[in-house]
């Protein structure tokens, strides 16, 4: 049977529109359990000829998804292969971006590192005004993103607000995220699923042989050198992990409050890790 067997997903189909939600309290982490099924999913998705338009969402308020799972960053070996290989999250974007047909990101809590570089490889992305909010927070753990915001933001944004992203290690609200290029549209929360419902269900009336093509297309003036980046940062990534100093900060961040509900709210926790800040 088809989408069978899922535990941290829920699938409603209407008319070629497949609304995929999230459901893996507290805060949604891509770790190491929830990767591999949101792996099979794109799968599952991509093979699905009944499929045109896919809306990923969150059954969390407060949460799109949080972010990729400390405890298996802090436990990966400390030697890294000269032979750069991408990650599990990079392949889980790239399946979605490369896939015909078209992903929408509905966001309407926390969208931070993982979770925001999810959203980033989908084709669009809409949020919730006043509730929405983007981060890439990896550096201060001493880490580099390695799910494929260093190439994407930077063709959304421009270098240096990419840079302001990337090294700020910030929250963006919703409005800022706008502006920035990060997201397309921020609106109203009572606004936001009526419309992106109407665009998707708009879209998915089209010939699905024209969207395939519009969006390779599209994909080939944008993204042309993105997998030889994409490698980059996986190899960047996993140096990183390898350092004394992020496996010292990842461990105080784990005490200090992160991948709990709480805080992962604010991440204050960011800005009071005891561990060493260089090497």
């Amino acid at each position: 049977m088809a989408y069978s067997d899922y535990r941290y997903f829920r699938f409603e189909f209407d008319s070629g529109v497949a609304f995929v939600t999230l459901d893996y309290p507290p805060i949604n982490l891509l770790d190491e359990f929830l990767s591999p099924e949101f792996d099979r999913l794109g799968r599952e998705l991509e093979a699905d000829e009944s499929v045109r338009v896919i809306v990923l969402q969150s059954a969390i308020p407060e949460f799109f998804m949080a972010h990729s799972g400390l405890g298996r960053v802090g436990a990966a070996p400390s030697t890294v292969s000269h032979t750069p290989s991408f990650r599990l999250t990079q392949l889980i974007g790239e399946r979605f971006r490369n896939m015909p047909k078209v992903s929408i990101a509905k966001i309407e809590g926390r969208a931070r590192g993982g979770g925001s570089e999810i959203a980033l490889a989908m084709d669009m992305r809409f949020a919730a005004l006043g509730k929405a909010i983007f981060g890439q927070p990896e550096v201060a753990i001493g880490l580099v993103p390695g799910g494929g915001s260093t190439q994407r933001l930077p063709l959304l944004m421009g270098r240096g607000r990419a840079l302001e992203v990337l090294l700020g290690c910030d929250d963006i609200p919703a409005d800022v995220a706008e502006r920035y290029g990060y997201i397309n549209r921020a609106l109203p929360p009572d606004e936001l699923t009526p419309f992106v419902e109407r665009l998707a269900r708009r879209i998915a009336t089209f010939p699905p042989h024209a969207i395939a093509h519009a969006k390779a297309a599209v994909d080939s003036g944008v993204y042309g050198s993105l997998p030889e980046g994409l490698l980059v940062e996986a190899h960047e990534s996993d140096l990183s992990v390898a350092s004394d100093v992020a496996r010292a900060r990842i461990k105080d961040a784990m005490k200090a409050g992160a991948e709990t509900f709480e805080g992962e709210l604010d991440m204050r926790f960011l800005t009071n890790l005891s561990g060493p800040s260089s090497a």
